[in-house]
């Protein structure tokens, strides 16, 4: 029945079809079964692309946005703030959307002025430190959360503290068809007479499509007229990457089984109706999943809701749909327990027809019709927290309220000094210089930097060719008999001998870079590469005398551990780092030189960076103070008194008791500011962190004692540094990483607008006035 509403206009925002994925599927459902049921309502979609040339959309697609162009989240929140849209349906997955953990949807979700109501697809049980930060936060900018399973709605309550009050169970929505004999529909599909046993969804190694092919052989000995249909296209991310091997190695093993009589691949992304008849035709459904960690499953649904018996592995959503004899399910990765159950279902007709009914009659309340009342009755309760709040739905910001415009990405100037070697560590002018070499520093940096843009999804093919030569210099470099790293090569590829052991610094950059890669790289081949370099080189890290090689060991172990968080051989050199500093600390530090050093010389920010990170992931208050503290200190050190950055001069430093060095100002000191502060304001999330990333930040763009810019945007490279009268010309590696790492720090925080908005807000009351 439809129901009176004063709705005018809703907007749904995701993946949407002719996009080949499960959520684009989703929302074109949960789009058409509310546009259906509430006539009078004007409902439009906003999907997001994952391809630069978009796709063919129906016409209620009435503007798209771009997954890795976080200005694009922006414009589309300022089209649905101009549509008059009255409240927003939101599917998220962490895959779908750009930046670090999916966290460019918080741009959109900040800039909107109308409630949102958030369906989440997937709700993690243990998520990664981002993957949680991401999650908190879109719950606070999201009106109401809607879960597909009481699993889900437990994980929100203990694991990410959502008001129960805020979350709705709303089962996945199913088709409404007919219950009816699997026979009558065999006949159009060629197996008419067979037992059909389905799987059906995109094509991926996480399905556990093997361990069905191997309980074959034992069905076939008893019903050897089985047949075993896996329908679906092979994922387009898997394709992207492997082309079809993954496809083909399952046909080659159902040959060497013996079983390519019975197993048909429809290797083809099926439309709604279709689906429909190949579900129609099944005896037996079978979802035979890997992992435990599936809060929910939407062929699952499909197949239960319109009464099929299934045999499932126990992930999450099966455990729940298919408990008290719903279903059969069995261990994961047992091909043994998959052929028991199938052949006693089908040995059982009375027991398979009488699961089959179970199910059809408690999936009458998952059809889409019934759905989309239960998403209407969320989206009115939405609107009406919204109002109480008094959100004008078309007012504008003020520049305060505005994130704050970062610039665009330019790498012309880094891929220039990039050649086959690796990256040259000079430039005159913007020439790269060949005359003066490489060195490991600069291209551990450049790795470092690769690591942040895959991450972001930025990684374009010539930048990737990049990375492979970063990283094969830095395993050029490593001396695996004195397990340290070489630092300085000439144009004409010899080492440098006085140089054979590189510095400490050298070796803690290296280092940094490693973890950086085993953390944070979604390519195996290069994390296993990482991982062994790593390894061989650790037992070095102690041998060290350098404190900010140990602040950068530091931050590679933090890397590392973020993947590998059980590795006691990593966690006992932390702790021996950790202390060393903080008993450097100790020793020199007084009330009013609270540091770790008699100098301030360079890279600063770097040892207060190391403990924040430190303390944070060991869990030790102590020492995560410690570095808030002595950092707090810095930044005061490097205020100028008209209010903005102005780091350590590189002509002299800064001895204790003695004058201050102002100048010759370095880009690196910049980047080190701003990357403590960033990790000060995640540690805290007190905004006056931000402001201070920002003052730094602001120095390369003019916000300094010459009023000059530093980075050049006209090339994509940074000076050299700041001179008394002038910037140096000069635009070398570590001048133009410094700017392009600070870049990529603020970038991949900056997508949580409300973050920005605070740092704005304390921005204007920290400026002098």
């Amino acid at each position: 029945m439809v129901r009176n509403t004063d709705f005018r206009k809703l907007g749904f925002v995701g993946d949407y079809l002719p996009r080949k994925c499960g959520i684009a599927t989703f929302t074109s459902d949960l789009f058409g079964a509310v546009a259906t049921q509430y006539p009078s309502i004007d409902c439009c979609v906003v999907p997001v692309n994952d391809i630069a040339e978009g796709y063919d959309y129906p016409r209620e697609v009435q503007f798209e946005f771009e997954q890795q162009d976080l200005d694009s989240y922006r414009r589309a929140a300022d089209f649905l703030n101009f549509s008059n849209v009255d409240v927003v349906s939101l599917q998220h997955e962490y895959g779908i959307f750009g930046g670090q953990a999916g966290r460019h949807i918080l741009a959109l979700l900040h800039d909107v002025r109308m409630p949102v109501v958030t369906t989440l697809h997937t709700v993690l049980k243990n998520p990664s430190y981002d993957q949680r930060r991401v999650m908190r936060e879109l719950a606070d900018l999201s009106s109401r959360l809607v879960v597909m399973s009481q699993r889900g709605r437990e994980f929100l309550l203990d694991i990410y503290g959502v008001p129960d009050a805020k979350i709705d169970v709303i089962a996945h929505g199913i088709p409404d068809m007919p219950f009816v004999d699997p026979n009558a529909s065999k006949e159009q599909f060629g197996v008419e007479g067979k037992h059909v046993i389905l799987t059906f969804g995109l094509l991926s190694p996480n399905k556990g499509i093997e361990h069905a092919l191997q309980a074959l052989p034992e069905i076939i000995r008893e019903f050897p007229n089985v047949v075993y249909i896996v329908l679906g296209a092979t994922h387009p991310n898997l394709v992207r990457e492997q082309g079809e091997t993954y496809r083909l190695s399952l046909e080659r093993m159902a040959s060497d089984l013996g079983v390519r009589k019975n197993v048909i691949f429809y290797n083809r992304f099926v439309e709604r109706h279709e689906l429909i008849e190949f579900i129609a035709a099944a005896d037996i459904y079978l979802t035979p999943y890997l992992e435990p960690a599936q809060i929910t499953s939407g062929t699952l649904a499909y197949a239960f809701g319109c009464g099929k018996p299934v045999v499932s592995t126990p992930y999450w959503h099966a455990e729940e749909l298919l408990a008290e004899d719903r279903g059969a399910l069995v261990p994961f990765r047992d091909s043994s327990a998959i052929a028991q159950q199938i052949c006693s279902l089908l040995r059982d007709d009375p027991r398979r027809v009488a699961m089959g009914r179970q199910a059809y009659t408690l999936g009458r309340e998952m059809i889409w019709s019934h759905v989309a009342h239960l998403y209407m009755n969320s989206f009115q309760q939405a609107r009406r927290v919204r109002f109480d709040r008094q959100v004008k739905p078309l007012a504008i910001q003020t520049l305060d309220e505005r994130p704050w415009e970062l610039p665009k990405w330019r790498l012309e100037h880094l891929l220039r000094m990039t050649d086959s070697c690796g990256l040259l560590q000079h430039a005159k002018y913007t020439l790269p210089n060949f005359a003066e070499g490489y060195c490991t520093d600069d291209n551990a940096r450049g790795l470092q930097f690769a690591m942040a843009l895959e991450e972001m999804g930025l990684d374009t093919l010539e930048m990737q060719r990049a990375t492979t030569r970063y990283a094969a210099f830095v395993d050029a470099a490593f001396d695996p008999e004195q397990r340290r790293f070489r630092n300085f090569l000439t144009f004409d590829r010899r080492w440098v001998h006085e140089d054979i052991l590189g510095s400490d610094d050298c070796f803690g950059r290296a280092m940094c870079a490693l973890g950086t890669c085993i953390g944070r790289s979604k390519q195996r081949s290069l994390q296993c590469w990482a991982m062994e370099v790593f390894h061989r080189a650790l037992p070095a890290s102690v041998e060290i005398h350098s404190p900010r090689a140990w602040a950068s060991t530091l931050m590679g172990i933090d890397q590392y551990l973020r993947r590998f968080d059980g590795d006691r051989a990593v966690t006992q050199v932390r702790a021996t780092l950790v202390e060393r500093l903080v008993d450097l600390h100790q020793r020199v530090s007084t009330t009013s030189w609270p540091w770790f050093e008699e100098t301030l010389s360079y890279d600063n920010a770097a040892l207060s960076h190391a403990l924040i990170l430190s303390g944070c992931s060991m869990g030790d208050v102590a020492v995560q103070e410690l570095g808030l503290r002595s950092l707090e200190w810095l930044v005061g050190v490097q205020r100028a008194p008209r209010g903005h950055f102005r780091p350590i001069g590189s002509d002299g430093f800064h001895k204790r008791g003695g004058p201050r060095a102002d100048f010759d100002q370095q880009p690196i000191e910049a980047w080190a500011t701003v990357a403590a502060c960033v990790e000060a304001y995640r540690t805290t999330e007190e905004a006056s962190w931000l402001n201070e990333a920002r003052l730094a930040f602001e120095w390369f763009l003019g916000r300094n004692d010459l009023g000059v810019e530093v980075y050049d945007a006209s090339t994509g490279g940074c000076h050299d540094g700041l001179h008394a009268d002038r910037v140096n010309e000069n635009q070398g590696a570590e001048s133009t990483l410094a700017f392009l790492l600070s870049l990529a720090e603020l970038q991949q925080l900056e997508s949580s607008l409300a973050a920005f908005r605070r740092a704005a807000e304390a921005a204007a009351m920290l400026q002098p006035s």
